[in-house]
């Protein structure tokens, strides 16, 4: 029996855009410019803003389509102004470089968390890479 390679690709496509932990609360610590969520699953996260602003979902650091991903330079002591729910799916981050087109769904958030430590590590690399700085 043969399988339906379009099938499969619809169901992984599905599968990797449902939402399979919720978070169960979210706290914007200002002082500190970080955002920590927990999960329903007991998960916990604690995002800098610089880390969010710089792996915004957007197309401005993205692109639009693969190898386009931009290095965002001088986002050091960016902040959050707001944090706006994007129907039960996500949300919509307001930084305070006006930045406030990334949709930060929560399994892009949860994904994030999980793997902050190495997104993190290949921003500074691929920044001393190209000679810039966290500074303004």
């Amino acid at each position: 029996m043969k399988s339906d390679p379009t099938a499969m690709i619809e169901e992984r496509s599905s599968q990797e855009l449902e939402t399979r932990h919720w978070p169960s609360e979210i706290r914007y610590i200002s002082g500190e410019k970080r955002l920590e969520i927990d999960f329903d699953n007991g998960r916990a996260f604690s995002y800098p803003a610089e880390l969010l602003r710089v792996e915004s979902p957007s197309a401005e650091v993205q692109g639009h389509g693969p190898g386009q991903k931009q290095t965002l330079p001088g986002r050091r002591h960016v902040g959050i102004m707001a944090i706006e729910p994007v129907g039960n799916y996500a949300v919509k981050i307001r930084f305070d470089d006006l930045h406030d087109t990334g949709i930060f769904s929560w399994q892009y958030l949860y994904k994030l968390g999980e793997e902050q430590a190495e997104i993190w590590a290949a921003y500074l690399e691929e920044l001393e890479k190209k000679g810039l700085s966290r500074d303004p």
